[in-house]
């Protein structure tokens, strides 16, 4: 099982990417987000979990032949049945969806053992089929050819880089709608209690604002007496 916390993953998964990705900012973190990645699934669960990194190279024709399947330490095989429960399965594909990352069948898989969800910076074949599962899963786009086509898969759980972001084994994934974001590890629980206290905010924000109120001096609250209404609006809501 993972090291994160009860408190901290149930918080994050109460806030959004793009609250996070405003903390971050604030903390000189611009490049976490994962570039060019999309859910498959329209109405999965916000997504949570430490890092579990999957490597992969430029596939060489030699050493990339259906055969390499039997081999029970392959990589990418290794990695389906290491990810501890609980985390999610990063993968490096260098960007280049023009094969696979891994498919239906390997994702169940994942889901099956508990493992919070998948990222790639590439495709997935079976891409309707994994839609279906109900695990969060994002990738670039569809992609029918076996990863052996172009991806080599060389190392599980070290340093990478996905979607230009770069991802740690251990760090924090976050991921919504809009995508998804590495949190440090060691920023986790400051990042999850901040954001949970900017989310309240917010949707007080937003309360006022469909109420006709308008910005300056409520978002950012720059005048006192915003503040004054935000504490008896988080009495009232018990928030």
């Amino acid at each position: 099982m993972t090291k994160l916390s009860d408190a901290t993953r149930n918080k994050l998964k109460s806030v959004s990417t793009a609250t996070v990705a405003t903390a971050l900012f604030k903390r000189g973190l611009r490049i976490q987000m994962i570039q060019d990645v999309h859910p498959l699934g329209v109405d999965q669960p916000t997504m949570v979990g430490e890092a579990f990194t999957l490597r992969y190279m430029p596939a060489r024709e030699d050493l990339n032949t259906i055969e390499v399947f039997k081999d029970r330490s392959h990589p990418q095989r290794k990695a389906v049945e290491d990810c501890p429960a609980g985390s999610v399965l990063v993968m490096d594909s260098r960007k280049d969806a023009r094969a696979a990352s891994a498919g239906a069948i390997l994702v169940t898989r994942l889901m099956k053992r508990g493992v919070a969800g998948v990222v790639t910076d590439g495709g997935f074949r079976d891409s309707a089929e994994i839609a279906k599962l109900g695990i969060p899963a994002y990738h670039h786009r569809p992609s029918a050819p076996t990863n052996l086509t172009l991806h080599h898969a060389i190392e599980i759980n070290v340093p990478i880089g996905c979607g230009d972001a770069p991802v740690f084994p251990g760090d924090v994934i976050l991921g919504d709608s809009d995508g998804v974001i590495v949190i440090p590890a060691h920023l986790a629980d400051d990042i999850a209690n901040e954001t949970f206290e900017m989310t309240a905010f917010e949707d007080f924000v937003t309360e006022e604002v469909n109420k006709g109120r308008g910005i300056f001096g409520l978002y950012p609250a720059t005048d006192p007496q915003t503040l004054v209404d935000f504490a008896e609006w988080r009495k009232k809501n018990s928030r």
